[in-house]
């Protein structure tokens, strides 16, 4: 991923702070030789504590063989991504028809060393940590090894705890345009109030502002 100084993240907070609230994305494992990378979209609870974010797998998913191969993976995530068209981003000197469309988009891209976890009772943890950050209100049983209704289950599945090794973040959002222009864009994201306009606006104007 190419990251220009005016997209990359401020500080390590930024990236943290939006990746907090994007536990969805995409986990690239290098394939056999010759072919292509395996990508699974999964959910993963990321743990900045512990540097690692944790997920889980059922047994039959190719990527675990590939996993144990190859574990040097990446974890992709990318979110809040807009359409910008060329007129926005015109040169108030020149003609609309002359701005060049782009995409705004945030994305951040942990590469990871990856660690399967097979003991039944640090499955039983680990699982129950990442159900605590989806469901904080709690409403389904605690995972035990051994014991209904879950304990069961523990065979078919392999717990993944992806440990963070480098973290790439990109914030795209008209960071090397001029005031006027930034102006231009944010009141057009306003204005077209599509499904992610707004939230790419924040970061817009965020960003402006604490840079």
């Amino acid at each position: 991923m190419l990251i220009h100084p005016w997209d990359a993240s401020q500080d390590d907070t930024e990236w943290q702070h939006w990746l907090a609230a994007h536990d969805f994305g995409q986990l690239a494992v290098n394939g056999p030789s010759g072919e292509p990378p395996f990508v699974q979209p999964l959910h993963f609870a990321y743990d900045p504590e512990h540097g690692e974010a944790i997920t889980h797998l059922a047994r039959p998913n190719p990527l675990l063989p590939a996993l144990e191969a190859a574990p040097q993976v990446v974890l992709s995530v990318v979110d809040d991504y807009v359409y910008v068209p060329g007129p926005w981003q015109a040169d108030p000197d020149g003609p609309p028809e002359h701005g060049v469309p782009t995409s705004f988009y945030a994305a951040v891209q942990l590469r990871c060393t990856a660690h399967l976890v097979d003991d039944p009772a640090e499955k039983a943890t680990l699982l129950n940590r990442q159900v605590g950050h989806f469901q904080p209100e709690g409403g389904s049983s605690t995972v035990t090894a051994g014991e209904a209704p879950y304990g069961r289950l523990l065979s078919g599945i392999r717990v993944v705890r992806l440990e963070v090794t480098g973290v790439r973040a990109k914030f795209k959002y008209a960071g090397k345009r001029s005031p006027e222009i930034q102006d231009r864009i944010a009141e057009r994201l306003v204005e077209r109030g599509g499904p992610r306009d707004g939230v790419a606006r924040e970061h817009l104007v965020r960003r402006r502002r604490e840079g």
